[in-house]
């Protein structure tokens, strides 16, 4: 009986570790067989660190492919703190190599974590240190690859393009506004190590490689922006502006050539500089009282609704106009005598577009408002635009119309106003502005997805578009903005003169000058705004001091777009101290004894007796007794 019993127990044992045993080997071979790939994943994320490796975001480039902002290669430094032998040697090379504090790398490299990185200080190291921390070879220290963001032509285009932060993330500007187009994946260099940090051999390290992002090419042309960078530096340095700003637009499509916002910053260190001035893109942020450049709205409104045919019918300036008590005046002491309405706009006679808004009255002056985008934004792709400000319709009443009819009492943006002065030469369509003209694959540099112009609606008939670039036209040539007038182009243009204000107050002794032109005003290419603030030591007004800055940039452009110069532009008018102009004559082909001139300076370079190159080009209009340079070979 206890044989049976024993021999029962001693059964039911053997079945009892059977099953356990089966129970094992079941468990292994799910383990083993059914889920390897899952606990071998598991696995080795526990043993693997993760090394970062940044990719590279996606280029901006100008309208030629040149790039504007893009990412160089470069290195950082990230610590295994498992694996460091030598905890005190390792911070002292390391705190001479990156000049960080001693006591800071301390506390990076005992904290409890797999791995960390040593920053700032070991983000984005010099070549140089990066040869120095290798050939220290420090244990549980690696170098990592990683990318710096590097805006070659430094200042320009500062607050168009923005800046990244220490991490490649777009922070301001275009590289805010497109930073998930622009930022790429980053890829991992994983290590295997033991429990105590030890490298294991057994297994083999793993790199996944990192993404890139897509390039964007904006409409900026840089050889336009070059020219406007070069006159607004001047501006600021001639006049010590508190600011100056530009723009340039093709008044046809609504690409942006150009935009320049004075003073800026450098974006591969904008740490240095003011929130005021990062934040601050003039042509599309700030809005003020536009002076007379708005008078090309009132007119041309008029204009559309015929209220009077501008070389015949007539207005009587007499130098102010009375409006609800209050006194309008001319800029000119006892006005301008009887004129035709050309010529008021030609002289800037505010009386007469106090005239001309009343004769609009508030339901159309307030239509053309809308019409021209006044009070909106221009939905251009850029952070940061304002809408402007305009009297509410209620508000509206005779004298808020009358003081908006020449500029005054309303305010706008730079990119309202050259938007709105494009319709008006363009023929008639008012047309959105946009600055991305594409989005490119970073490797196969394919256009991914490409900007069309825009038309928003027809503003003006192309007869009104007509008779407004005639009428500009004519303002260069006899009006206010004789000094932008450019010898051999067809340009039309309006100057401005607007008292600054600040708090519903205005400054005494400050202006905001500037000058709105567009060349050739028969089939315009360009339309270039620039504006400064409160420029000092000058006589304030417009047209004699934006308007030659306006013009030098015209003169150099307009040969680069391909424009051919004119025969029959209108004569400027000539003024007692304006300097005699002549036209340098063709000296190709000529011996040196041919060439002669009464009223220029003529000097020879070169051996030879033959004239192969003259500077400048025959039919330049230069001001007498210039100098010609004429470049001598033999035959």
């Amino acid at each position: 009986m206890l044989k049976m019993k024993q021999k029962k127990r001693i059964r039911l044992l053997m079945i009892c570790s059977i099953l356990i045993f089966g129970c094992i080997l079941l468990k292994l071979a799910d383990l083993q067989l059914i889920h390897r790939d899952f606990y071998t994943e598991k696995a080795e994320d526990l043993w693997q660190r993760d090394f970062v490796v940044a990719g590279l975001r996606g280029s901006i480039l100008d309208c030629h492919g040149n790039i504007l902002a893009g990412d160089i290669p470069s290195t950082s430094v990230v610590a295994v703190p498992a694996q460091i032998e030598n905890l005190e040697l390792t911070i002292k090379v390391l705190s001479e190599i990156l000049d960080k504090d001693e006591d800071s790398l301390r506390t990076q490299l005992t904290r409890l974590a797999s791995s960390s990185k040593i920053i700032p200080e070991g983000k984005l190291i010099t070549n140089d240190q990066a040869a120095r921390i290798e050939e220290a070879q420090l244990q549980g220290i690696y170098l990592v690859q990683d990318s710096k963001r590097y805006y070659p032509n430094g200042n320009y285009l500062a607050q168009v393009l923005g800046f990244t932060g220490s991490d490649n993330q777009g922070l301001a500007g275009l590289e805010l506004q497109y930073d998930e187009i622009l930022k790429a994946n980053s890829g991992s260099m994983k290590i295997p190590f033991d429990a105590k940090g030890h490298p294991l051999t057994i297994y083999e390290e793993q790199y996944v490689a990192p993404g890139q992002g897509i390039d964007i090419m904006l409409t900026i042309d840089t050889n336009i922006q070059d020219v406007l960078e070069r006159e607004c530096n001047n501006a600021m340095a001639m006049y010590d502006c508190d600011s100056a700003w530009a723009l340039a637009v093709n008044p046809n499509t609504g690409e942006i050539l150009a935009m320049v916002s004075k003073p800026d910053f450098d974006p591969n260190h904008y740490q240095d500089a003011s929130q005021e001035i990062i934040n601050r893109n003039l042509p599309v942020w700030k809005s003020y009282e536009p002076g007379s450049t708005f008078k090309t709205v009132t007119y041309s409104a008029a204009l559309q609704e015929e209220l009077f045919d501008q070389f015949r019918d007539t207005y009587y300036d007499k130098g102010y106009e009375i409006v609800e008590g209050a006194r309008l005046k001319s800029w000119k002491a006892g006005g301008h005598g009887l004129q035709t309405y050309v010529q008021c706009l030609q002289n800037s006679s505010n009386p007469c577009f106090v005239h001309i808004a009343q004769d609009l009255g508030k339901e159309k002056m307030l239509h053309y408002l809308s019409e021209f985008n006044f009070g909106s934004k221009t939905g251009v792709d850029l952070p940061g635009e304002s809408s402007g400000i305009l009297f509410s319709e209620d508000q509206f009443d005779l004298l808020e119309m009358s003081t908006t009819g020449f500029g005054q009492g309303i305010s706008v943006t730079a990119l309202q106003l050259v938007m709105a002065f494009s319709a008006q030469i363009n023929g008639g369509i008012y047309v959105q502005p946009y600055i991305t003209k594409a989005m490119i694959h970073p490797l196969t540099k394919d256009v991914l997805f490409e900007v069309e112009p825009n038309e928003l609606r027809r503003v003006l008939s192309e007869e009104t578009s007509l008779k407004m670039r005639a009428a500009l036209e004519t303002v260069v040539a006899y009006g206010g903005a004789k000094s932008g007038y450019v010898y051999g182009y067809k340009t039309g243009g309006k100057t401005g003169t607007a008292q600054k204000a600040v708090d519903g107050r205005y400054l005494v002794g400050e202006y905001i000058l500037s000058y709105l032109a567009a060349a050739p005003i028969d089939d315009p290419k360009i339309v270039i705004y620039m504006a400064l603030d409160a420029p000092k030591n000058n006589v304030q007004y417009g047209g004699t001091v934006v308007a030659p800055l306006v013009k030098n940039a015209l003169e150099d452009i307009l040969p680069y777009l391909g424009v051919e110069k004119s025969e029959d532009m209108l004569k400027r008018v000539q003024l007692w101290n304006d300097p005699v102009m002549v036209e340098v004559d063709n000296y190709l082909g000529k011996t040196r004894k041919q060439c002669k001139s009464t009223n220029l300076n003529l000097e020879f370079y070169g051996e030879g007796d033959v004239v192969i190159e003259q500077v400048p080009s025959a039919k330049t209009v230069v001001n007498e007794y210039s100098t010609v340079w004429l470049y001598l070979a033999d035959e």
